[in-house]
């Protein structure tokens, strides 16, 4: 997995977490590492570009949704210990409403299908766009 970070500007500076590579239990850390340390770094307005992403486990999941966590100021679950609540929290996580500080940017169809088949498509916007997605912050 590669990862890399970078900011646009838009009505607020927006930062872009973007990856290559399948998201998996073998990287999944590493990727909520990076939320976390950009959130502790004052990021608050995220889109993570999946268009290199062209599988993702449940544990990409469990990596999305912790990162959404740590956007909206919850406390993130420890992933060696109960990161896989986050799995079983999505049902809070919807009631909660869309994430209006974490967005998706071009998730591929494999991907999309994975996020759409647990209802994490109606948890984040996704977008196409690049523009318009950082735009919507």
């Amino acid at each position: 997995m590669n990862i890399t970070v970078d900011q646009v500007q838009a009505r607020v500076p927006v930062t872009v977490l973007r990856l290559q590579g399948d998201l998996d239990g073998s990287n999944y850390r590493d990727v909520i590492a990076k939320g976390n340390e950009l959130y502790q770094s004052g990021v608050r307005d995220l889109l993570i570009d999946l268009g290199g992403v062209p599988f993702s486990s449940s544990a990409g999941l469990v990596a999305l949704h912790t990162i959404a966590l740590l956007f909206r100021g919850a406390p993130a679950p420890d992933p060696e210990t109960e990161g896989w609540r986050a799995i079983r929290a999505l049902g809070d996580a919807h009631a909660a409403g869309v994430q209006s500080h974490v967005k998706l940017l071009n998730p591929q169809p494999r991907v999309a299908g994975v996020l759409e088949q647990v209802g994490m498509m109606a948890f984040f916007e996704v977008f196409t766009d690049p523009a318009a997605a950082a735009a919507s912050f």
